[in-house]
């Protein structure tokens, strides 16, 4: 994947080496979310998560420091997301829309305050609806890779375009309609939402090296190194390697197959408007 010498947004918010720091307020649905994430996807235990996510803390927390990265590990960061903005921002033009980035990508150690409780390292990387953020705590590139089996600068962005995904389905009323059927009593509502956020990181892995003049393109088996990373976190795959069984009923992000298959479809596609998973007959 070249991406060195592409733009940086800024829209980075650095929090590393601030130290872990505990939650304001109480779990809330976004927290709900979070917990979710770490029990079924990092196969946490829920006890410990719903402890940390709802603890008590300080009522305000040091700032980190927005802009520009140096390090090269902030620089991929920043360079992947200002080639999602670019794709999106092109796209939501082409529909008659305008797209709004997110409010920033938070890059913290271990724990920090959201706007959805606690994130914490163990789970991983993920978005937050209430303050239009994703976080990430960078520890979790050699998680993916000695933990998932899913090596390569691409299987990493691919986890950075899936966050931005959330964050367009969140402009875009998707996420809302997510949390509304599993409240029907979908239990499938979760899934079809994470489904169509890999779809999404498939447009933007079709469209980058387009809206970005180059800047962020792919190389050959990049887009092998994405499908093996959807694989690698498909919940069939995760709950094989750490209960030795698979529960379906348990699943919120989708078989390796479907991640997979969904991922493909946005990326052969390039099309946002192939990625409705909420009116495919199957998934």
């Amino acid at each position: 994947m070249r991406w060195r010498g592409g733009r940086q947004s800024g829209n980075i918010e650095d929090r590393r080496g601030l130290g872990p720091v505990g939650a304001i307020g109480g779990l809330g649905v976004g927290g709900v979310i979070i917990v979710l994430i770490g029990v079924f996807v990092f196969g946490v235990d829920p006890g410990e998560m719903i402890s940390v996510v709802t603890e008590t803390a300080p009522a305000s927390q040091q700032a980190g420091k927005t802009g520009e990265v140096t390090d090269e590990e902030g620089r991929f960061v920043g360079a992947v997301e200002t080639s999602t903005t670019a794709v999106w921002t092109d796209l939501f033009s082409q529909s008659g829309g305008t797209y709004r980035p997110t409010a920033g990508v938070v890059l913290y150690d271990q724990a920090t305050v959201t706007g959805c409780g606690v994130g914490q390292a163990a789970m991983g990387p993920f978005y937050c609806p209430s303050d239009n953020k994703v976080y990430l705590d960078l520890a979790f590139w050699n998680e993916l890779e000695t933990r998932f089996g899913a090596a390569g600068d691409f299987a990493r962005a691919y986890v950075i375009a899936h966050e931005i995904g959330h964050h367009v389905q969140n402009l875009r009323g998707e996420l809302a309609a997510g949390q509304g059927a599993q409240a029907r009593g979908d239990g499938g509502g979760q899934v079809r939402v994470e489904l169509q956020a890999d779809c999404y990181a498939g447009v933007w892995a079709a469209r980058t090296g387009r809206a970005t003049a180059g800047e962020v393109d792919l190389e050959p088996g990049d887009i092998e190194e994405g499908l093996a990373a959807a694989s690698a976190v498909g919940d069939d795959t995760i709950q094989r390697r750490t209960q030795g069984r698979v529960v379906p009923d348990a699943f919120t992000h989708g078989t390796a197959d479907q991640r997979k298959r969904w991922f493909r479809r946005g990326y052969d596609s390039g099309d946002p408007g192939q990625c409705d998973t909420f009116r495919a007959p199957a998934l």
